[in-house]
């Protein structure tokens, strides 16, 4: 028994589906030292998300440093790592059931913080997920509209 779950129930249960984002946000324009609108993009993306936050937590590095925050979910969680001397914050979502929508989560951050660019990995999590069965979507590239400009959305540093 594992908390009251035979092994052969587990074996036989539906598949969990999970899937788990990690992006890359080169080139913010926005200020990535402030908790503060982290703590509210933090909110927006599980809002976004479909998810439910049970709490959140943030740590400021000092001023012109860094954040470290985390939303923690009753589906799992979305967190934010910033560097602000690199212009560069990488993020992380893991939610589970096919109800919830990461992409719009993301889109929350690619909006609060404006990226030049933005490359994302996704993958499929779980039990019952087989080999090969990993998102089309890994590696994909979402290219913010913020600046038509071609130019103005070359990476300054990698």
């Amino acid at each position: 028994m594992n908390g009251g779950v035979t092994m052969a129930e587990l074996r036989s249960a539906r598949p969990y589906d999970g899937r788990h984002v990690l992006a890359d946000l080169h080139g913010c324009a926005a200020r990535l030292d402030d908790a503060v609108p982290i703590e509210v993009a933090l909110r927006q993306a599980a809002d976004a998300a479909g998810a439910t936050v049970l709490d959140i937590k943030l740590h400021a590095f000092g001023e012109g440093q860094g954040i470290t925050g985390v939303a923690l979910l009753a589906e799992s969680h979305i967190s934010i790592h910033s560097w602000p001397e690199h212009d560069y914050a990488a993020l992380d979502f893991f939610l589970c059931g096919g109800k919830h929508d990461i992409d719009a989560a993301l889109a929350v951050f690619i909006k609060a913080l404006q990226p030049e660019r933005v490359r994302a990995n996704a993958v499929e999590r779980g039990y019952g997920i087989t080999a090969g069965s990993q998102l089309a979507e890994t590696a994909k590239l979402f290219q913010p509209k913020h600046d038509a400009d071609p130019e103005k959305r070359k990476p300054t540093h990698l």
